[in-house]
């Protein structure tokens, strides 16, 4: 009877992957039979436009022509965008061998700026009922008016970018230069009254029903759409590419970056608490990616790090505050310069700046902590004298945070940063003598090697 197992095991094994295949086999077939007749592709682009909605339109296009979809849309609803970004989607676009659609909705979405090029570059521009398109027209960091517009640089290579593709679409030429030379607006019916969008479209359906029989222009060839029953597959960002496109935000990236550089200055004030220094290092690495999705004055950057860096090196400076107070002044400075340019400035990019409602609080939160790091600099110093000729000097101490060299002790009742160059880390729980104060940390000794207390742990080179 033993000998028979592996038989009826192997007889098990073979039937189960049997089934298992046939299976498989039935789904695949029902799957290729659901996907018989026409697709439309479908992504959904709403915010700013940056590197990752650039990928992902580009994706989204890319899968259209290797699947053979019937039709790409891209449903759109932006204030504006990257001046990069905004001519990859554009060109590729123009440059699509599958029939692309913008649709600008839903009632009350927006394709401004970087969405004008955008829709003007489809085969097919549509716009929902209560949607508008325009206001290209370059303007200031801060959304204000330049001087001379008409004669900027930026203005005029917009426009010539605009012309080139009213021209490839057959579009009004004027009405979409106008967008960039006069900023002028359009509401959806007078887009499609000028010519600047081909038709109006209630929802995707309505839009599917109109699109049906239209021909289209890709490439050299004519193609008539079949879109009536066409089956919608939407083609999604991806968790990772949505959580970068959420992080690409003015005051998102400020948060992180402020946060960051507090973790690690906490980190620095008590060493050995790790989650602070952990944190602020995560914090900052988000930072910098939500920063390099956006048009960052990077000089701004500098100033807030360089301000947390001012408020960090007061923990370790004796002096009057005067470091933590150009700290301060620098935090705010990279705040109010974080998104602030001064050269030619983007034609298809919206008005980016942080929020006066997030710039404010966080810089109340810094200058409390600064206020407070630079108060207890200044008080300890004013106590430097008094406190090396206190009790405190020649107490035991208790090791709190690891002495590599610089950690915490528990010395009369209290927790203070201390030093100790013996040439050994000294662990938790050790026990050391206090050799000196200086400002608000102490120097410290292993505690079986202070028979000469101001010769032991001295700063070695």
């Amino acid at each position: 009877m033993p000998k028979t197992r592996p038989w009826k095991l192997a007889r098990f094994l073979f039937l189960l992957v049997f089934v298992t295949s046939f299976l498989l086999g039935l789904a695949g077939l029902a799957l290729a039979q659901e996907r018989e007749g026409p697709t439309a592709l479908v992504a959904d682009v709403d915010g700013i436009i940056n590197p990752i909605s650039q990928r992902y339109i580009s994706r989204t296009v890319e899968k259209g022509e290797d699947e053979a979809a019937e039709v790409v849309i891209i449903l759109l609803n932006t204030p504006g965008g990257l001046l990069s970004s905004t001519r990859e989607i554009y060109e590729s676009l123009l440059n699509a061998t599958v029939p692309t659609v913008v649709y600008v909705s839903p009632a009350g979405a927006q394709a401004a700026s970087a969405g004008t090029f955008i829709t003007a570059a489809a085969h097919v521009a549509v716009m929902a009922p209560g949607t508008s398109i325009g206001a290209a027209t370059p303007v200031g960091s801060g959304g204000e008016d330049l001087p001379d517009t008409l004669a900027d640089k930026a203005t005029n290579a917009a426009a010539a970018d605009i012309r080139a593709i009213a021209t490839q679409r057959g579009r009004n030429i004027q009405q979409l230069e106008n967008t960039v030379i006069l900023a002028m607006s359009f509401s959806a019916e007078e887009a499609v009254n000028l010519n600047v969008v081909d038709f109006l479209a209630n929802d995707l359906d309505d839009l599917l029903i109109q699109l049906d029989g239209m021909t289209v222009n890709v490439g050299e060839e004519t193609r008539t759409l079949t879109t009536a029953n066409a089956q919608v597959e939407r083609l999604n960002m991806g968790l990772i590419n949505r959580v970068l496109f959420i992080l690409a935000d003015p005051n998102i990236s400020f948060i992180l970056l402020s946060l960051g550089g507090l973790g690690l200055v906490v980190e620095l004030w008590s060493p050995g608490l790790v989650i602070p220094g952990l944190t602020g290092v995560v914090f900052l690495v988000l930072a910098f990616i939500s920063l390099g999705n956006l048009p960052v004055n990077w000089g701004g950057v500098a100033l807030i790090l360089v301000g947390l860096a001012l408020i960090g090196l007061e923990i370790f400076v004796s002096g009057f505050g005067v470091l933590g107070i150009g700290g301060i002044i620098s935090f705010i400075l990279g705040g109010l310069l974080l998104f602030a340019h001064f050269g030619a400035p983007s034609p298809t990019a919206p008005s980016l700046g942080v929020s006066p409602w997030v710039l404010w609080p966080t810089v109340a939160v810094v200058s409390i902590i600064g206020v407070w790091v630079i108060t207890t600099i200044v008080r300890q110093h004013k106590m430097e004298k008094v406190l090396d000729l206190s009790p405190i000097v020649g107490s035991e101490a208790v090791v709190t945070s690891a002495l590599e060299p610089r950690g915490t002790v528990h010395v009369n009742t209290e927790i203070w940063t201390a030093y100790c160059n013996y040439g050994t880390m000294i662990p938790v729980g050790g026990r050391v003598r206090v050799v000196a104060v200086e400002g608000a940390v102490l120097r410290v000794s292993p505690i079986e090697d202070t028979e000469d207390p101001s010769s032991s742990c001295e700063r070695k080179e």
